[in-house]
């Protein structure tokens, strides 16, 4: 067995744990998902990291058992440090901090885009670079050119919502349950994209997303129906709001790959487990012959398989966190 990444991932509502060896080989991929917040239609800070608290040690436990290994053949321990939920990044941040210096092994603090960008090499590691990745989450939505391991630039992210956040935003105003992207996507399969709802292109050439006029586009939509008796189709109107959203997406991040001569095109993040996104954005870049790369639908939301991939680029040049790093909600696209 080879370099043995022991990672955990808990920015949001998800404890997650996975054993990831030399980057590639995912011996347990642990995800402990907190259905509790459905009820109150989106995630509570103070119960999700109550909930990491219950779920972390039992979590680790079932990855290492899952893998076959004990925490003695574990070569590095890495967690996300941010951005994220405060509460919840520090509870993983924590354990895998105590972990380490039980152990002494080295730590490994992970940006949490990094970590999706790394969802990536997970399963492509002879990716051609270099490579634009789009990532789109519910918290981000961000265009990086990817040079190499060491070296990748921010080329556009949102100026306001993400689109993932739109994407949930727009199912509540639907009466869809939480998470709202993955209702929203069943709907819109049931309806036709005939309702018109604006593209915010930004200024031109610009790589920078806007999904907020959208979102308020659709609410005006529904209350100006409801106010003069209009029928309302709701599969209509998801498959309006989902195609505006996806159109923006696959032409910028088309935009960029031209623009920079990229050798491929990665998509990742929750956003990118969208099959009519995956089918869109595969069928433009065929036209222009530019290959397209999207994980599996389990490494685009958030896992702890990825971090450790990520992770595992940095153990092989040897760059370690010191144990008093911290967590950092707010931490900037720049820290990457």
């Amino acid at each position: 067995m080879g370099n043995v990444i022991l990672a955990i991932e808990t920015s949001c509502d998800e404890t997650a744990a996975a054993v990831v060896v030399d980057g590639v080989e995912v011996r347990a991929n642990i995800i402990a998902s907190q259905d509790i917040h459905r009820r109150y239609g989106g995630v509570v800070p103070e119960i999700a990291s109550r909930r990491h608290l219950e779920n972390i040690v039992p979590v680790v436990q079932e990855a290492l058992d899952r893998a076959g290994i004990t925490l003695a053949r574990v070569d590095a321990v890495a967690a996300t440090y941010g951005p994220g939920l405060v509460g919840s990044l520090l509870v993983g941040l924590s354990y895998a901090k105590g972990l380490a210096f039980a152990l002494e092994k080295p730590f490994i603090g992970i940006h949490h885009l990094v970590g999706h960008i790394y969802a990536g090499f997970l399963e492509y590691p002879e990716l051609p670079l270099p490579a634009v990745c789009l990532v789109a989450s519910g918290g981000h939505t961000s265009l990086f050119y990817l040079v190499s391991h060491e070296e990748r630039y921010l080329l556009g992210s949102t100026r306001d919502d993400a689109a993932g956040e739109a994407f949930d935003k727009v199912a509540r105003a639907l009466g869809l349950g939480y998470p709202g992207g993955p209702e929203l996507e069943r709907l819109a399969h049931k309806g036709k994209p005939n309702i018109y709802f604006p593209r915010a292109w930004l200024e031109e050439d610009s790589l920078d997303f806007s999904f907020s006029g959208l979102k308020t586009a659709v609410a005006n939509y529904l209350r100006q129906s409801r106010e003069t008796g209009q029928d309302i189709c709701l599969p209509d109107v998801a498959a309006s709001f989902q195609e505006a959203v996806i159109e923006v997406l696959v032409v910028k991040t088309l935009q960029a790959a031209r623009r920079k001569g990229a050798s491929s095109i990665l998509a990742v993040g929750g956003v990118a487990s969208n099959q009519y996104f995956r089918r869109s954005l595969k069928t433009a870049a065929l036209e222009v012959g530019i290959p397209v790369f999207i994980p599996r639908p389990v490494y685009c939301t958030d896992n702890a398989a990825m971090i450790g991939c990520a992770a595992y680029y940095q153990y092989l040049r040897g760059q370690f966190s010191s144990l008093d790093l911290d967590a950092v909600p707010d931490l900037p696209l720049e820290a990457l």
